[in-house]
């Protein structure tokens, strides 16, 4: 009686599998069908090595080299799969605060110093989309103004303006208590702007 042929096909297909899903797994996207050809190609590794350890088939390496070709292929995807989550968890996130900021709001105080007669000043906001100027001749000093602002693109200018006798101002912004942007014109007709904050 002839000795029955080896039974090979499990230890090769293992040992296919395990490197068309090693070529795969290196693909971000398409890597996903990696996934079942690395783990079928581990299963079909492993039943290959048993079946030549028992005499049945006689391509123990190619099958112990389909294992190990699955093997990394497996960790690679794993390793794919915990980058894309790392990254949803950071987009999430990014979103998030996105979103809190557009709803935040803030206290933009205005803020005019000085000497001389008088000056003339023009303020802006702008928040949640819209935006507002408005112009003051102010004849004392200090001179302030309170605006509530919000929304991601919000903020708002300041500019004084000396009358004809001349004197010193001083502009002044501040965002929720903490100062912004400054400036100081001397001379008739000179000009302090603050923005660009």
């Amino acid at each position: 009686m002839p000795p029955p042929a080896p039974q090979n096909g499990l230890g090769t297909a293992g040992f296919v599998l395990g490197l068309v899903g090693l070529l795969f797994s290196f693909l971000p996207v398409i890597g996903v069908v990696a996934w079942p050809l690395v783990i079928l190609g581990l299963v079909l590794g492993l039943v290959g090595v048993s079946k030549a350890n028992r005499g049945q088939a006689t391509n123990k390496g190619l099958a112990v080299a389909g294992i190990a070709l699955s093997a990394i292929g497996l960790v690679i995807c794993v390793l794919w799969a915990a980058v894309f989550t790392k990254a949803a968890s950071d987009v999430d996130r990014a979103m998030d605060e996105l979103e809190a900021e557009a709803d935040k709001q803030s206290v933009v105080l205005y803020e005019v110093t000085g000497e001389g007669t008088g000056a003339g000043v023009t303020y802006s906001s702008y928040s949640d989309g819209g935006a507002s100027t408005n112009d003051e001749d102010i004849t004392t000093f200090p001179w302030t103004k309170e605006v509530t602002v919000k929304g991601l693109f919000s903020g708002g200018t300041l500019t004084v303006m000396t009358g004809a006798d001349g004197g010193t101002v001083t502009c002044r912004i501040t965002v929720d208590g903490v100062e912004k942007k400054t400036a100081t014109a001397t001379g008739a007709f000179s000009v302090a702007s603050c923005s660009d904050f």
